[in-house]
């Protein structure tokens, strides 16, 4: 029995998917719930299993192709007693190719008659109208293609081929590469759903807010003495080590709470103060930044945000979250320590109106009372839309994690 296989709905939000990669080919046996594909959307990149068992019998949606939620993506059959769904398949899939990992300049169709004997495609009219090259002496390029067509290969040799021979100068002999040279040292990657997603984002970001960022040093040797003391016991206990976030994401919380407005957006002229605290954290994946949230974070004590921190990180590069993890978030933090930087200024994550940059941990010289001494320095920066938030409360905002850090009950036994 022929079994068709739907692009899933991974979302309220999300409408469609791209097909990332098949992890089988046709003809071969699938199991019901193993992985059999990895789909990208606009917000996260996952791992599909099959919805039963049965053998691969076609594939609708290439790699590559963008498809809406609910068409068909492949055939599968199964056995006639095995459970089929119970909603009716669409006969006529809508897919759109919006990104095709095979793509190449030479895959263009001509689309565009250009004379009464030969067809240029796209690229070779782009390559042609930035040399100066005019349909007349287009004309008179041979092509090695069907018909004599003219290929983006033909027209580079040509180009180079009339390149003039570099003069000398009374100095020095000038070798100059030709433009037509480094195109073809050029590698050209299309980006794909993630990269473009992000490249929006970033942008529309930097068009939105007013970006102001703002740092400060804080002395963590009260953290550092109960994670030294604990993290041993913690590791054995909670299976997982006991880092440095949540201790911030707590001290952001209560900070947040004095400051409301940094838990805030801005719609059209209104301001949305949440009352709510879902905390981003950035995480670096293979092939860019996604930022899950941790929601109500303020009904966590310290042991639960750590056992939160520790899966949405692990989740999110194992592919393993859900779209809706990274929406309604109201404040995000940025680790750029784990790479053992000291300080960077991250981009604010819309619409919220700041984010928190966490720097490396490092032993400092400092002078306390007049006397130089050795402590665990940690930057923090912060950058704020100052449609909002003016410098004097963003310097608030971040003083007051500063205190709440410095003076964190060094008692304590997690």
């Amino acid at each position: 029995m022929k079994f068709e296989m739907l692009m899933p709905k991974m979302g309220e939000s999300i409408t469609e998917g791209t097909i990332l990669k098949w992890l089988v080919s046709v003809g071969d046996p699938v199991i019901k719930d193993a992985t059999i594909l990895e789909i990208s959307t606009d917000k996260v990149d996952s791992e599909i299993p099959a919805p039963v068992s049965g053998v691969i019998s076609n594939f609708i949606a290439q790699e590559g192709d963008t498809v809406d939620v609910g068409s068909v993506i492949a055939e599968i059959e199964t056995e006639s007693n095995q459970s089929i769904a119970k909603d009716k398949p669409i006969d006529e899939p809508k897919i759109q190719s919006k990104t095709n990992k095979n793509f190449s300049p030479a895959n263009i169709k001509p689309d565009k008659k250009v004379s009464k004997n030969r067809f240029y495609s796209p690229v070779v009219l782009n390559i042609a109208a930035e040399y100066g090259i005019d349909m007349a002496q287009l004309e008179t390029v041979p092509g090695t293609g069907l018909n004599d067509r003219l290929s983006k290969k033909d027209l580079i040799n040509y180009i180079d081929n009339q390149q003039s021979i570099p003069t000398s100068t009374s100095q020095i002999d000038i070798m100059l590469p030709s433009s037509a040279e480094l195109v073809k040292r050029t590698e050209i990657i299309p980006m794909d759903t993630m990269r473009k997603s992000i490249a929006e984002h970033m942008v529309q970001s930097k068009q939105t807010s007013a970006h102001v960022s703002l740092y400060n040093e804080v002395d963590m040797s009260a953290v550092y003495a109960i994670r030294e003391r604990n993290k041993d016991n913690f590791k054995k206990r909670e299976g997982i080590s006991l880092t440095y976030m949540p201790f911030i994401v707590e001290s952001v919380v209560k900070a947040l709470k004095e400051f409301p407005l940094l838990n805030a957006s801005i719609e059209n002229d209104n301001i949305l103060v949440k009352k709510y605290y879902n905390i981003g954290i950035a995480v670096a994946v293979e092939n860019g930044l996604i930022v899950p949230n941790i929601f109500n974070c303020d009904d966590k004590n310290l042991v639960g945000l750590a056992r939160a921190v520790n899966d949405v990180a692990a989740r999110a590069r194992n592919k393993k979250l859900k779209p809706d993890e990274l929406v309604n978030g109201t404040f995000s933090i940025s680790n750029f320590g784990v790479y053992d930087l000291t300080m960077g200024f991250p981009i604010i994550n819309q619409p919220q109106v700041a984010i928190l940059g966490v720097g490396a941990l490092k032993k400092r010289a400092v002078v306390i009372n007049d006397a130089i001494a050795i402590r665990p320095i940690m930057y923090l920066s912060l950058t704020i839309d100052h449609r909002l938030i003016d410098g004097a409360m963003g310097a608030k905002f971040l003083q007051k994690i500063q205190q709440l850090l410095e003076s964190y009950d060094s008692g304590l036994i997690v």
